[in-house]
């Protein structure tokens, strides 16, 4: 597997502050949606459409609300800095990729980490030659992937909700250039 977007220049890829996303809606304050406090934005339009998912009202693309990153990027830096960071969930983040990166740049900018959530996995993101893709696979810190499957449902899970989703240290992953597995205690595990 190559990870050819290792070197990848985010800065040339984004469009600034004019850019719109749809959203489902925004959880400021969340505990299960990756480590520590964290600012949670739901993306609408979801191809996946997994059976069993606890966000339906996320899967219709033309549902939810207009935000310009612009105000997305203004309610980040009005939380508090005791926010470890904004996870990214949906419907499906990847379909707004290119609006995200320029969030998880925001978040980054006021030193939080970013949680991108995704039914896709890991391997057919970086096959992706959309530039938008790898824009938000390069501002995640944290890789949750993989379709939602009822019948591999596991409750014990941290931060997912079947056992096929795996939790990818993304920054680990670039720099070993193949996929490190973040174990339940939060480090990286290496496999």
């Amino acid at each position: 597997m190559t990870a050819n977007w290792r070197k990848f220049n985010i800065v040339r890829y984004i469009r600034r502050f004019n850019s719109v996303m749809r959203l489902s809606g925004i959880t400021p304050e969340s505990f299960v949606d990756g480590p520590g406090l964290r600012y949670v934005i739901f993306t609408q339009g979801c191809p996946h459409q997994c059976p069993h998912c606890q966000n339906p009202e996320t899967w219709d693309k033309d549902g939810g609300k207009e935000y310009s990153v612009r105000q997305v990027n203004r309610l980040l830096k009005q939380q508090k800095k005791t926010k470890q960071g904004v996870t990214f969930s949906g419907g499906e983040p990847f379909l707004q990729a290119v609006e995200l990166a320029e969030v998880a740049q925001a978040a980054h900018q006021i030193g939080w980490d970013v949680v991108t959530y995704t039914g896709f996995t890991y391997e057919e993101l970086i096959e992706d030659a959309n530039e938008g893709v790898k824009a938000l696979l390069y501002a995640t810190d944290l890789l949750i992937d993989g379709k939602y499957i009822h019948a591999l449902r596991d409750i014990g899970l941290k931060f997912r909700g079947s056992s096929n989703q795996r939790l990818i240290d993304a920054v680990q992953t670039r720099k070993k250039g193949r996929v490190v597995l973040w174990n339940d205690a939060g480090q990286a595990v290496i496999n």
